[in-house]
């Protein structure tokens, strides 16, 4: 016999809920098969065989609470399993059929994959419809009712002309991805900005531990990315290392893992400042909310055309206000402010960092 064991959830989590079993009591599993899912406070992972046999026993039933290690079903691993045709030799031809052609189970599958349920249309009557939170989504409020608790938060504002940005990425944009094979998008010039900004004022970057203060020689940016579940703030690390190529391509695998529930545990912790894009969804303005244990967080907003002047002439330019929430009990707001200004000059100025200046 086989055990079917939950995987490792990371350090800050030590639960989660078995939301489906994709195979049912008297189905063949293959190696690599899918078996069940788990949903954890972050993020939900599939648990895989990683032998062939034949699923015998399902120990926990859907909803139940289950730890790192244990037990949640059983594989006979002595009875035969059907291969697919995808095994043999045939399968090295450009027309193989893929594993999906595989037999079929012996019985249908029990559970599926329940839907996080919408909220009900309006209608003539006076109905409710009570819903349960996801285990995620009350993380997600746990999470934010104790930054608000902890933390001594205020916000600060600027704005930015995006022009300079506009026209960067316009001119060089075909050949950028034509090297690299991601397009050049506004993201990672703030997080290049943010590096810059953070080296200037590292107590942005920093956090308090107790009664010290952890400082960082590195930055790992925490990129908010909104799911069907809920918001989800993976890590890209070493952002201020990396080129403007690294950081697209690491945001769009981890947008793409969280979107597709393919994050690991190690993914979504460990992240030193934060940067959310509420302009993806049309804000104008906002005052986002630190991640804790963090100190500050970097809203970015939607770009607009308006009115400004420049050598006191009115012009027409895109531009975008900035939000920078942080912490009031490790950071002054000489800083804060300094520090957006300092990502506002990056923006507007490209070459200020090239120079080093």
């Amino acid at each position: 016999m086989f055990e079917i064991k939950v995987p490792s959830l990371g350090e800050s989590e030590s639960e989660a809920t078995l939301i489906s079993w994709l195979k049912a009591v008297g189905d063949d599993v293959l190696a690599d098969d899918i078996i069940a899912e788990i949903e954890s406070d972050k993020i939900t992972m599939e648990i895989t065989a990683t032998e062939a046999g034949v699923l015998s026993e399902q120990a926990c039933a859907i909803e139940d609470t289950v730890e790192p290690g244990q037990v949640i079903g059983l594989i006979d691993t002595s009875k035969t399993v059907a291969q697919p045709a995808a095994t043999t030799a045939s399968a090295k031809s450009s027309t193989a059929p893929t594993q999906a052609t595989a037999a079929p189970s012996k019985t249908p599958v029990k559970e599926k994959v329940k839907p996080i349920p919408t909220t009900p249309s309006l209608t003539a009557g006076r109905e409710q419809t009570r819903i349960p939170m996801t285990r995620l989504r009350k993380r997600i409020a746990s999470h934010l009712k104790e930054a608000q608790n902890t933390a001594a938060m205020l916000t600060t504002f600027n704005e930015v002309n995006m022009q300079p940005v506009m026209d960067l990425r316009s001119r060089y944009k075909a050949d950028f991805e034509r090297k690299h094979g991601c397009k050049l998008g506004f993201m990672s010039f703030f997080i290049k900005a943010c590096a810059y900004a953070s080296a200037k004022f590292p107590s942005i970057n920093a956090y308090i531990d107790g009664d010290d203060v952890l400082y960082h020689n590195y930055i790992d940016m925490g990129v908010a990315v909104a799911t069907d579940s809920g918001v989800l703030v993976p890590v890209l690390r070493d952002v201020g290392l990396k080129s403007f190529a690294e950081i697209e391509q690491g945001i769009i695998a981890l947008a793409t893992k969280a979107r597709t529930g393919g994050l690991l545990p190690d993914e979504l912790k460990g992240g030193t400042f934060s940067i959310t894009n509420g302009g993806t969804f049309g804000s104008m303005l906002s005052t986002p909310i630190i991640n804790t244990p963090q100190s500050a967080i970097l809203g970015m907003h939607s770009i607009q055309k308006r009115v400004v002047v420049e050598h006191d002439q009115m012009v027409i330019r895109p531009m975008m206000y900035l939000a920078l929430s942080y912490d009031h009990r490790l950071i002054d707001g000489k800083e804060a402010v300094q520090f957006l200004v300092a990502v506002k000059d990056f923006l507007e100025q490209p070459g200020l960092a090239l120079l080093d200046i």
